[in-house]
Formats: C-alpha cells, structure tokens, sequence
C-alpha cells in the first residue's frame, strides 16, 4: 500500500495498492496466472507477483494495462535477492532463496 493510503470504511482503494503478490497452488494456478494478471493489470496495479513452488520461480509483471502487462520477468528461486522498485519511491526487496516450496510427498509403503 501507498504510505499515505487511507480506509475508504473497512477497504483501501485499489488506487493506493503498490505491490500484489499470490503463491501458487495446485487449484488456483489458472486463475493466478490467467484471470489475475488480466484483473490486477485491468486495475492498474502496479506490480503483480506471482511466486510458484511448483515450478521453483517467480513471475513480476509490471507496467499493467487494460487487458493484463506489457511486461513479465522470471525469476528463479535460490538467486539471491530481488529488489522491486515501487511507485512511490520505495524498494521492496524479496528473498528468492526464503521462498515456499512444496513439501516432498511421503513415500506411499
């Protein structure tokens, strides 16, 4: 969020979100990847982050439009550190070696 983003009641505006970001799972992985950067970049959400255990990589859109982002970068886990620069001016900075991933399935005996 914006530093200066004020509650409209109980939500902010979409207008003050700087940063969304979403972890993949087995059954939101359509909707993540198709029906959210075509919402959020719809919006103009500056920067949508979608992080994926599965595949082990994250995805950074940016530059939103009105059909989805002009721009995609991939970023693999376990490369160190990744600043993301956000409209006001500030840097979040996500830990690519700290991400989820998925738990290794029990061996089936």
């Amino acid at each position: 969020m914006r530093e200066e983003a004020r509650r409209e009641g109980k939500r902010h505006s979409f207008e003050d979100v700087q940063l969304i970001s979403e972890v993949v799972s087995t059954s939101s992985a359509r909707r993540d990847y198709d029906d959210c950067t075509a919402k959020y970049g719809r919006y103009g959400i500056p920067i949508y982050l979608v992080v994926d255990p599965y595949a082990q990589e994250v995805v950074l859109h940016t530059q939103p439009t009105g059909t989805g982002y002009l721009a995609a970068h991939t970023h693999k886990y376990g490369t160190g550190k990744l600043p993301i620069p956000l409209a006001d001016g500030r840097t979040f900075t996500l830990d690519l070696d700290e991400l989820p991933r998925p738990e290794p399935e029990a061996d089936a005996r």
